[in-house]
């Protein structure tokens, strides 16, 4: 009851139909971020594709200037002077056979997962079980790379993986509600141009159709597209 009491005084002053500046969305969700926790401020970006087609499929990685705000655990798939690489890049897991059978088994322990192009074959096996997470490594993101380091540091610091999903939807964390309005306010233009760039050769039409910000907790808010990028 204290959280409906909590969501409805959250919402007022809102109004999901009309469409406000992003400064005016960022001062609105940091507001209303209220929990008892730092709340991660999300966007959701509505594309004008549809991900069921390959010629209109969304992916990409996007490194936020300002980064996450959250701690990323990361693991490499990579043997030896790779394996030497990645720990010494900041990786907290790193394996080759060990390591697929231990995720093999359930255990993940860890938000991101790159692999070195050698061990693909090794790591192909675990398709149903990363998949699903989205944590499959993919040469697209830059997560099977040979440039473990880069790769190890890009995770660490901000480097968020975007892709759309069924309804043509990105859905993606860009900070937490302590961070600084313009803080946020750079990582939400960064992702939306890096979405921007994306753009499927297949999409016609409207590309940015919508977006909305919201707190983990809190209500969402519609911002007018034209205050975050002409794309």
């Amino acid at each position: 009851m204290a959280n409906g009491k909590r969501m409805n005084k959250a919402r007022e002053g809102i109004d999901r139909s009309v469409t406000i500046t992003l400064e005016e969305a960022v001062k609105a969700v940091k507001e209303r971020a209220t929990a008892k926790f730092d709340e991660t401020v999300e966007l959701a970006i509505n594309l004008g594709v549809d991900p069921r087609h390959a010629d209109q499929m969304v992916r990409g990685v996007c490194t936020l200037p300002n980064g996450t705000g959250r701690s990323v655990r990361v693991a490499v798939f990579a043997r030896g002077d790779k394996a030497d690489e990645a720990k010494a890049a900041g990786a907290d897991i790193v394996g080759a056979e060990d390591l697929v059978e231990t995720v093999q088994s359930g255990k993940i322990d860890f938000d991101r997962c790159i692999a070195t192009p050698d061990m693909m074959p090794l790591v192909g096996r675990l398709g149903k079980v990363l998949g699903p997470r989205g944590m499959m490594p993919n040469p697209k993101v830059g997560t099977v790379t040979a440039d473990v380091k880069a790769a190890v540091e890009g995770a660490k610091g901000g480097a968020v993986e975007f892709r759309a999903e069924k309804a043509g939807i990105v859905h993606a964390g860009v900070g937490k509600a302590s961070f600084a309005e313009n803080a946020l306010e750079e990582n939400i233009r960064a992702l939306v141009d890096a979405v921007i760039k994306a753009k499927p050769a297949g999409a016609k039409g409207t590309y940015l159709k919508r977006i909305a910000l919201s707190s983990t907790m809190g209500p969402g808010v519609s911002i007018d597209t034209s205050s975050i990028s002409q794309g």
